[in-house]
């Protein structure tokens, strides 16, 4: 019996540093209610998908000149029950969709972390927090900088690439799903800890500039999954550039849906996850084909070591 999922990507267009997160949301509960209308029933949003990517605004933690504090770009607390996201989740609930929500989160603790949670009905389901933070601490010299600060505002994740089952999706067997979060997307070893769980759809959301020459110096998808990535798109504060390209990618690697715009999109397709038994039983059957004596340098070394130069 086929697996079929109508799945979308949930493109958001610009949000500017002064949007209000009330206005964002209903931007983003108006594009859950156009995926439900195409029978959608899983929809994957954009990293920090209620406000800006404030990773890149300098100061917000100790500059006199901008006056916000850190904290207020954060949820704190259940995601759930926070009232800048409650109504998303009530009227997703209405509809009978499945959100994967990007946001930033304060911790109890006062941690900040970048994260995603997977909301089913009322029910918190699975939660990751990025593990690849990307960019500096410190802001580039260079003042008209594209900075990317999410090493200053964020910490690395703690909570590791687990995959999930989302029940009640598919005939037979429920979808076995894993998050990531944008940088993630780009490290091998994302996909292959999924891999190694046997996932069938992985949703990242992302923001990516267009262009930012201070920061540039992608992982190939060979985990026989399907992929959902959501992304931010267009001009934040009509200056700041995002790439969009909100894709759903097939196990075979082809694009089966892809944006159109820079714009609020509502990006689906419907899914056979049937089709990922044959590239897992076949070139990509784990059990058969690895050899993990020979990967040890992946977990024992960090940094680049290069080979002695001969003599």
């Amino acid at each position: 019996m086929a697996r079929k999922l109508k799945v979308a990507a949930l493109q958001v267009g610009a949000v500017h540093r002064t949007a209000k997160r009330e206005d964002t949301l209903a931007r983003i509960i108006k594009l859950v209610e156009e995926a439900a209308a195409l029978g959608v029933k899983v929809a994957v949003l954009p990293e920090l998908a209620l406000t800006t990517f404030f990773a890149r605004i300098v100061g917000l933690d100790d500059d006199p000149a901008h006056p916000e504090k850190l904290d207020d770009w954060y949820e704190k607390g259940d995601i759930r029950t926070s009232k800048n996201v409650k109504p998303l989740f009530d009227r997703a609930a209405e509809l009978g969709v499945d959100i994967c929500l990007g946001y930033g989160e304060l911790t109890e603790k006062g941690e900040h972390f970048n994260t995603c949670a997977y909301v089913q009905g009322d029910k918190e389901l699975a939660k990751y927090r990025k593990v690849h933070l990307p960019g500096t601490v410190e802001p580039f010299p260079n003042p008209d900088a594209v900075n990317q600060l999410e090493k200053r505002y964020f910490i690395p994740g703690t909570l590791g690439f687990k995959a999930f089952r989302a029940p009640n999706l598919t005939p037979g067997s429920d979808p076995i799903m894993g998050m990531m979060i944008c940088n993630d997307r780009r490290w091998a070893e994302s996909w292959r800890c999924y891999g190694l769980q046997g996932v069938e759809l992985v949703m990242c959301g992302y923001n990516t500039a267009n262009w930012g020459p201070d920061l540039f110096g992608h992982a190939e998808n060979t985990n026989a999954t399907f992929s959902i990535s959501a992304a931010r798109a267009g001009y934040d504060d009509d200056k700041y550039g995002m790439i969009g390209s909100s894709t759903i990618i097939h196990p075979e690697g082809h694009i089966i849906a892809i944006s159109k715009t820079l714009d609020d999109e509502v990006v689906y397709a419907e899914i056979d996850l049937d089709d990922c038994l044959a590239p897992k039983e076949k070139i990509f059957n784990f059990g058969k084909h690895r050899r993990v004596e020979h990967y040890g340098i992946i977990t024992e070394q960090t940094g680049v070591v290069v080979p002695p130069v001969a003599a």
